[in-house]
């Protein structure tokens, strides 16, 4: 897994904006990598219409897909060929310092950092100049971190009403003109035999746990019994003993475990919300200290420590209730399969051969007004149509 913290003084890392660079690239370069890195070999892009009449009535444009898979970014590729325009990203900074080969690449895509340890007004002030400009579509994932959940989404950022509302604000006091906001569903689907795909990762990860093979399990209590051995790992660690109740119950006491102290340190209260937002919350405050270098290297090695806890934390948080159902779809259970093995091993393997698909949704029209008490929210709205468009089940 990369490392999301980086304890150095941000920067604002620009996109590239040329069009030939990127379009070769993308032409020659995504689909192998696709393949190869995340085992999608083919794709289906429904609505793009929907994208290219916005852009020639000269509206903004915002796409907002909901973050399944690490490899969301690149299968935009996709629908960038569909609908003729290149795309601008928001994309958080540390995958921008993982190496200059992945900086250039991203940055050549159209990828611009966002600062998600605290306030970035130069990419907030970059995406509403787009956004003004109407120059390309701007993409932002509104769950703030990748979910490995294609049925279920995540609460989404505030940060995506906020910049919506603010351009469309000063679109209509320029030009008149529209901001247009356009969910966007993502979908895989493993196109190969579900029990020989996963059958290798999972006799890695019981070899790991020094077990014999437990091939003669049926393969959802196999993947279970997995998931629980690995929680009472972490359970040892951190709470001296396998705790009791379900899997949930474990996993919600060990997460409070991990954020409450934490958070009595560093706001002297404990937090409501997601896991991922109080997360968020704390390894800003953490992190302004050892940015301006006013710490010592002891208290240094304690504050990685304590990043270390919120990763594990937000870890937990992303196995949720019910997903795993009897009668669960076989996707779900390759989505458990590879978040089990990145936070085991700290990579998942490309399962192939995969598709996905990208469904535009129809626009949201982002009010230029102040939005009054009888408004359905923007985030609402959004919401509900990635839900509808991905068939999310209401029980979960």
């Amino acid at each position: 897994m990369s490392r999301v913290v980086i304890d150095k003084p941000y920067q604002f890392v620009p996109p590239f904006r040329g069009r030939l660079l990127p379009r070769i690239l993308g032409r020659f370069l995504l689909p192998p990598t696709l393949k190869r890195n995340f085992g999608i070999t083919s794709a289906i892009v429904e609505g793009a219409d929907k994208i290219r009449q916005a852009h020639k009535a000269g509206h903004s444009i915002i796409l907002t897909p909901n973050h399944p898979h690490p490899a969301d970014p690149l299968t935009l590729f996709h629908l960038s060929q569909a609908t003729g325009s290149l795309f601008y990203v928001m994309a958080s900074w540390h995958l921008f310092m993982e190496g200059k080969c992945q900086r250039f690449l991203i940055r050549t895509m159209g990828a611009f950092s966002i600062y998600r340890e605290g306030m970035d007004r130069r990419s907030l002030q970059f995406a509403m100049e787009v956004l003004e400009s109407g120059e390309r579509p701007l993409v932002i994932f509104p769950e703030g971190a990748v979910t490995r959940t294609n049925d279920l989404l995540s609460p989404l950022m505030e940060g995506v009403s906020t910049i919506a509302r603010g351009a469309a604000r000063k679109r209509a006091k320029a030009d008149g003109g529209k901001v247009l906001l356009f969910p966007l569903a993502i979908r895989y689907h493993l196109e190969a035999p579900l029990d020989s795909s996963i059958e290798p990762t999972l006799s890695e990860m019981e070899q790991r746990l020094s077990w014999k093979s437990q091939a003669d399990m049926p393969l959802l209590e196999r993947v279970r019994k997995v998931a629980r051995a690995l929680l009472g790992l972490k359970e040892i660690e951190f709470l001296n003993e396998v705790q009791s109740g379900d899997l949930f119950e474990r996993s919600d006491r060990l997460i409070n475990h991990l954020l409450h102290p934490l958070e009595e340190e560093w706001f002297s209260q404990h937090r409501e919300g997601s896991t991922v937002q109080r997360g968020k919350d704390l390894r800003s405050v953490i992190l302004k200290g050892m940015i301006s270098g006013e710490i010592d290297d002891a208290e240094r090695e304690r504050r990685w420590h304590q990043f270390g806890a919120l990763a594990l934390a937000q870890q937990l948080s992303l196995y949720p209730r019910g997903y795993l159902s009897e009668d669960a779809p076989h996707d779900r259970l390759l989505e458990t399969v590879e978040r089990l093995e990145e936070d085991f091993t700290g990579k998942a393997r490309a399962y192939s051969p995969r598709s996905v698909t990208l469904k535009v949704c129809d626009p949201i029209e982002v009010p230029a007004k102040k939005e009054t008490s009888d408004e359905v929210p923007l985030l609402d709205q959004l919401e509900q149509s990635l839900s509808d468009a991905l068939d999310i089940p209401a029980d979960l």
